[in-house]
């Protein structure tokens, strides 16, 4: 099941986002944070980066839930200059590890484009680590690849710098 959160959802919901979060950067999600990374870390991520934007509505927090916890997430950013407010940016796909495999970031992926269409949004835009098991799940989705940055995103685990590929689909 998919589910928009509120800010005060994910205050109350801030054990299960941060596990989610801890445990997919820990398994090498390409998602901005390296090791050592703290849950301590990945609960301020949520209070002070995820929950302010939800507040006043800059960003959309979806979640999927399989047997009542949280296993994946994704976000959309919104925060966009007036003249380009036709378009928003899909962040932290996130899917559990031992949830993957079953269809949740494909679903979580169909349920952010129909928010960004209820937003008035026409065209969505991401980026993502070359190599990552998710990029091709992208391409399926109809999504086309824009460009390639080399030596854009540092690795979870090391200090290697990895290429990522800059995507886009109109909605």
């Amino acid at each position: 099941m998919i589910e928009q959160l509120k800010a005060e959802s994910i205050a109350s919901g801030i054990e299960e986002l941060s596990e989610l979060l801890h445990t997919c950067v820990h398994a090498g999600a390409s998602i901005i944070f390296v090791l050592p990374f703290p849950i301590e870390d990945a609960r301020r991520f949520w209070l002070e980066k995820v929950s302010p934007g939800v507040r006043v509505g800059l960003k959309k927090l979806l979640v999927a839930r399989k047997d009542g916890g949280i296993v994946g997430s994704v976000q959309l950013d919104l925060a966009t200059p007036p003249n380009q407010q036709y378009w928003a940016e899909v962040a932290k796909l996130l899917v559990h590890p031992s949830a993957r495999r079953q269809g949740i970031a494909r679903s979580l992926m169909f349920a952010i484009e129909n928010v960004a269409r209820a937003e008035g949004r026409s065209l969505i835009t991401f980026d993502t680590r070359i190599g990552d098991g998710a990029e091709p799940l992208y391409l399926s989705m109809g999504y086309t690849l824009a460009g390639i940055i080399p030596r854009y995103a540092r690795d979870a685990h090391s200090a290697r710098l990895d290429a990522t590929s800059i995507l886009y689909k109109e909605l």
